[in-house]
């Protein structure tokens, strides 16, 4: 380096703001010697006054001495906490979302924790499973049609997983488990994705089977910040792992060989906070950037899948030999009997027989005894005098109780016809589990909801009550299945909900034991017939072909934008100039809140073709209102603007 050069790192600031998110260029002092980029530092900046946390991204030099530069005031740690390939990921996954690079560091590089730094120490030396644990995966791969193909070739595809059991284990958690060891013992690492919990304890049981615990790396949202960035150290190690979390996990700083999402149509795999980008997005990007392999499996196919496996983006894999859940749908008769009766007689004479054997599962749509409550003269819904909020009853002859603010309605009348009297509009799972237990007398009733979570029940009888993704696994499969409040579930106003329920019934059905009877009750629709032939990619396919025309999502991408009405209108001016069709925007429209000025709120409809101009067009005006609003501190000191891409249909 000549006496007129000096070093420079280039930073990436851990700030919120949109007009930050882009690299600066700091000076580095003689006295912190050498700075490796991907390490944590503290840098000053001007314009706030004060210190701020950032990451170093690139360390050079320049010849151009005299440029004014402010120094970088400390290495926070010398650890590279943001290796290269990371950065690339959150730069790629924040560009297609219209947010922050640092909001999506935030959510995969964990606080530092001084003690469980200093006590680490890579340990390099990869692990080679043995023969027998390879030869375990290869079956397990060699069950689905082109799978082994995919995994050797880093390819993409859309697998449908066996349901059912696999030698008392989930046969999808094995499905996971396989692949893992069989990209584990080719010298990458692997990375397995799921919605909540109970799908992650049930893939790391499968592993147990195969891998020592040491090779997997946990990433989970109950774990400890110690824990937690143990396990975020690890996966910066050379040495190949496997990875198995929760949403976020899918940006781990691994160098990935697979990645897998499993149920990518759980909302649980949307991000809740800002760019609210789902997994499923982040992980093709991330196979994009990579090129490791990608895997979207599950029981049911969304219908972004569904849309990439018809442009060939996707390989439609699945099993060698399908053996199909027995599924029974009612009668035209059945659903003619009086809707008092929930479960018809051929449901509940199998469900009598089943108990006998086993555990019986039935699915109901709401937790609770009744959730909800009408007049009994009337039918309208009571509503809570306070708040407006509907009102339940928690037990039979209970007070009833409002849902939003817990208010009790000792005195409630009727607004409408001023009647004193209530009935039960529907029945919640405490309420099932009570009836089913006067109906099945000496059979042992298992209620399992958010109230009352429930992870496994045993193989001797029972009839185990569940809401719709809080079935637990049961010994040996359950005996039967009964599938109700399809109707009710099936009334929700959401654009998906037809390919929602058609998961929730095919999930709990993959619960059930070989050959046993699957009872879905008052469906008969096209989600009921996909699900008794076991055809959810063609259900995804039919509603991929009727949203077409109607430019809705996965169709075509979906941005949100929201701000004053005066920002709003900037905005769309601004995406005038890209001549999109006349039909893409709608809105915009008043959105009721209580901030001055009033907020609006427009939906843009593009093709994919134009998304990144669209994006980078929706972007730029969120940093020119930031800077604006910033600029105006006394007035309006926040931004009035913010954009969402690819929002959630029921949002819409």
């Amino acid at each position: 380096m000549s006496a007129e050069s000096r070093r420079i790192a280039r930073v990436l600031l851990d700030s919120p703001l949109p007009q930050l998110d882009r690299l600066f260029d700091y000076a580095v002092p003689a006295e912190l010697g050498e700075v490796a980029p991907g390490v944590r530092v503290k840098v000053p900046l001007r314009t706030a006054g004060r210190v701020i946390d950032g990451y170093v991204v690139e360390v050079g030099t320049e010849d151009d001495a005299d440029r004014p530069l402010s120094e970088v005031d400390t290495v926070v740690s010398p650890v590279q906490v943001l290796p290269e390939r990371l950065h690339r990921l959150a730069r790629a996954v924040a560009d297609r979302a219209a947010g922050s690079a640092s909001d999506i560091l935030r959510l995969v590089i964990p606080k530092r924790q001084v003690r469980v730094e200093k006590a680490w120490t890579a340990d390099s030396s990869p692990f080679e499973p043995s023969a027998e644990v390879v030869a375990a995966a290869e079956a397990v791969v060699s069950l689905y049609d082109g799978l082994g193909e995919t995994l050797s070739d880093g390819g993409r595809a859309a697998v449908e997983a066996i349901p059912g059991l696999d030698d008392g284990r989930p046969a999808w958690a094995v499905l996971l488990a396989g692949a893992a060891v069989r990209t584990l013992a080719a010298g990458r690492s692997s990375i397995l994705v799921v919605p909540d919990h109970r799908d992650l304890d049930r893939v790391l049981a499968a592993l147990a089977d195969l891998v020592p615990a040491e090779q997997v790396v946990r990433y989970d949202s109950r774990q400890t910040n110690p824990d937690r960035y143990r396990a975020f150290l690890r996966s910066l190690e050379d040495a190949p792992c496997i990875v198995v979390g929760n949403r976020s996990a899918v940006y781990a700083p691994v160098r990935a060989g697979l990645v897998v999402i499993w149920d990518d149509g759980d909302p649980l795999l949307g991000e809740p906070l800002a760019p609210y980008v789902n997994a499923r997005d982040a992980a093709l990007l991330r196979q994009g950037e990579e090129g490791s392999a990608l895997l979207l499996a599950g029981h049911t196919r969304t219908t972004d899948v569904e849309r990439l496996v018809a442009l060939g983006w996707l390989r439609d894999i699945r099993a060698t030999r399908r053996v199909l859940p027995r599924v029974i749908l009612s009668t035209p008769q059945e659903m003619e009997q009086p809707t008092a009766q929930r479960m018809p007689s051929s449901a509940f004479l199998a469900a009598r027989e089943a108990t006998a054997e086993g555990p019986v599962l039935v699915q109901v749509s709401r937790p609770g005894f009744a959730p909800s409550l009408v007049c009994a003269e009337c039918r309208a819904p009571a509503r809570c005098a306070h708040c407006g909020g509907p009102l339940g009853a928690r037990h039979r002859g209970a007070v009833p109780v409002c849902g939003w603010c817990g208010r009790s309605a000792r005195a409630w009348t009727c607004p409408t016809c001023s009647s004193t009297k209530l009935r039960l509009a529907s029945s919640g799972s405490e309420r099932t589990a009570d009836e089913l237990g006067r109906a099945f007398p000496g059979v042992r009733v298992i209620v399992a909801d958010g109230a009352h979570p429930v992870e496994r029940v045993d193989a001797k009888p029972a009839l185990v009550v569940a809401t719709r993704g809080a079935e637990p696994a049961a010994d040996g499969g359950y005996r039967a299945v009964v599938l109700l409040d399809g109707p009710r579930m099936l009334q929700s106003p959401d654009l998906r909900i037809g390919e929602s329920c058609l998961r929730w019934w095919s999930n709990a059905a993959a619960l059930a034991a070989h050959g046993a009877p699957i009872h879905l009750v008052g469906v008969n629709g096209q989600a009921a017939r996909a699900l008794a032939t076991w055809n959810q990619s063609g259900y995804a396919r039919s509603e991929l072909e009727s949203r077409a025309p109607l430019h809705m999502p996965p169709t075509t991408r979906v941005a949100l934008v929201e701000g004053s009405a005066a920002a709003v209108s900037r905005a769309l001016i601004a995406l005038g100039e890209l001549a999109l069709p006349s039909d893409a925007v709608l809105g915009p429209v008043p959105v009721e809140s209580d901030d001055i000025p009033a907020r609006v709120r427009a939906l843009v409809r593009f093709e994919y073709g134009a998304g990144t101009r669209v994006v980078t067009a929706l972007r730029a005006a969120v940093v020119a209102e930031a800077v604006a609003s910033r600029r105006g501190r006394g007035k309006n000191p926040r931004s009035t603007l913010t954009v969402r891409l690819d929002i959630l249909d029921p949002e819409l």
